[in-house]
Parts: structure tokens; C-alpha cells; sequence
């Protein structure tokens, strides 16, 4: 089952900020400065945490994943917003 995370990031390092930013395009829709929407399943968190942990330094970076439940689920659609309004992703399964 895919849930979905909103995953943020302070990088202190530009070179770090830069090889973190293309890993989390790789797993996610970048929605503003340093944060992602990520649909993920168990196994693709665990492999995203694991391509980040040797780009960062433990001491002076972090990354956090925030868990809303079901991907497309309740959390999603009861997004509080000022200005420009939230809009979820409205793409499913890709079919090849």
C-alpha cells in the first residue's frame, strides 16, 4: 500500500542542498523550497532514506518524513491553505 509522506529538508551545504533536491525528485512532486509529496510503500521509503543517509551530514542536515495516511486519503483533501489553493495529485496507477 502506498502512503503518503510530506518530506522536508534543511541541507546546510549548497553541493549537499543539490544532490538531495535531485534524490527527492526521483520519489516525489516538489511542492515548494525543500518540500516533497511523496506517494511511497514501505519499501521505496526505506530506499530513498537509504540513498540520502551518505549524502547528508548527520550533525548539520536533516530530513524528515511526515505520514498522512492513505495516498489520495482523507489528510490530503482536508489541506488548509492561504493564497493559491492546494490542488492533490490526481494521477494513478501508470499502466505499460
Amino acid at each position: 500500500m502506498r502512503l503518503l509522506y510530506i518530506a522536508t529538508y534543511d541541507i546546510c551545504d549548497p553541493k549537499r542542498l543539490r544532490r538531495v533536491f535531485t534524490i527527492m525528485r526521483g520519489y516525489g512532486e516538489h511542492l515548494q523550497f525543500s518540500v516533497f509529496r511523496c506517494e511511497l510503500t514501505d519499501r521505496e521509503r526505506s530506499e530513498l532514506m537509504a540513498k540520502l543517509h551518505p549524502e547528508i551530514k548527520h550533525d548539520e542536515d536533516q530530513v524528515l518524513f511526515f505520514p498522512m495516511g492513505p495516498a489520495g486519503g482523507f489528510k490530503e483533501s482536508g489541506v488548509f491553505y492561504v493564497g493559491r489553493s492546494y490542488q492533490p495529485s490526481s494521477h494513478g496507477a501508470i499502466v505499460i
